[in-house]
């Protein structure tokens, strides 16, 4: 099956194609897949085969590609609403600042879980390094870099780091997101800075982000590539995560994985648990595993 386009945004039941030949073009599913297909229809990044009935002057999805992953979570305060924020990326980047907002490093632990268990390669960004003038951002995500996280330190503002890290999105489907506030879409503006997203200064009551992209859509890198822009999260639930595998998403729990003395240890309290020796000898991050019990406890009740 030839597919010969690539979703770049959904609009309700309308969904912009970016086709092979670079063009843009509306298109509605036809009614047949809305019957065949559960969960969500189409995501930004879904491969599709669209054609056109010049009589009309429409376009049509023909058909949706399988999926080969996805970056997924559940909908706060739901048991079983899923959204798709991107399906096919090659790598997900997850943006935070430095400051204004301060750092949730809890949702970035629970979007790398999520990145692990669907097998997307994760990085981090720091963003806003200007503000830092204690000097405090490589201690803040010093943990993610020993974890095995590629971690870039930036600031959009005075453009530090900007291009070593666009050397790192090139001929990949690189999906941004965090919390908003952080920068997103003045680092894509930098990036590409032909597309010009809106952008809006952090609240400075609360010292939170205030949403400016409203819905995921796929942006065309100049360089190669596609970067995808998603709106900014406030909570991040996890959904069909295999918590028994929760250990495995910490990969700086691996080495010592198989060495407790109980084949099921959960690394909690049980005695003789080799996860539990590294943290209290210090190497595994003791922040990291509190987060990974808060994650155990929470999402397995």
């Amino acid at each position: 099956m030839a597919y010969n386009g690539i979703v770049a945004r959904v609009r309700g039941p309308v969904a912009d194609i970016l086709l092979d030949d670079g063009r843009v073009v509306p298109a509605v599913p036809r009614g047949t897949l809305k019957r065949e297909r559960r969960g969500t229809l189409l995501a930004v990044g879904d491969r599709v085969r669209v054609t056109e009935r010049r009589d009309k002057d429409t376009w049509v999805i023909e058909e949706i590609a399988p999926r080969e992953r996805a970056l997924v979570r559940r909908w706060p305060n739901t048991q079983g609403r899923v959204d798709v924020i991107v399906a096919n990326p090659d790598q997900a980047f997850f943006m935070f600042a430095v400051r204004d907002p301060y750092p949730r490093l809890q949702m970035l632990d629970r979007l790398l879980v999520i990145a692990e268990d669907n097998d997307i390669p994760a990085a981090v960004i720091v963003n806003k390094i200007d503000l830092d003038s204690e000097g405090k951002a490589r201690e803040l995500f010093r943990d993610y870099e020993q974890a095995g996280y590629p971690v870039f330190y930036i600031s959009v503002q005075t453009g530090a780091g900007v291009d070593a890290l666009r050397e790192h999105l090139r001929a990949r489907i690189t999906v941004l997101a965090g919390p908003s506030g952080v920068g997103k879409s003045s680092l894509i503006n930098a990036l590409e800075p032909t597309v010009q997203l809106p952008t809006m200064a952090v609240s400075r009551k609360w010292r939170q982000g205030r949403h400016t992209t409203v819905m995921a859509q796929l942006i065309p890198l100049s360089g190669g590539g596609y970067i995808v822009d998603t709106p900014g999260l406030r909570e991040v639930g996890l959904w069909g995560v295999d918590l028994d595998n929760l250990d495995y998403y910490f990969p700086e729990f691996r080495p010592y994985l198989g060495q407790c003395r109980f084949n099921d240890c959960r690394h909690l309290d049980e005695p003789d648990c080799a996860v539990i020796r590294a943290v209290e000898e210090g190497k595994i991050s003791r922040r990291r595993y509190e987060s990974y019990v808060s994650i155990l406890l929470s999402e397995g009740t």
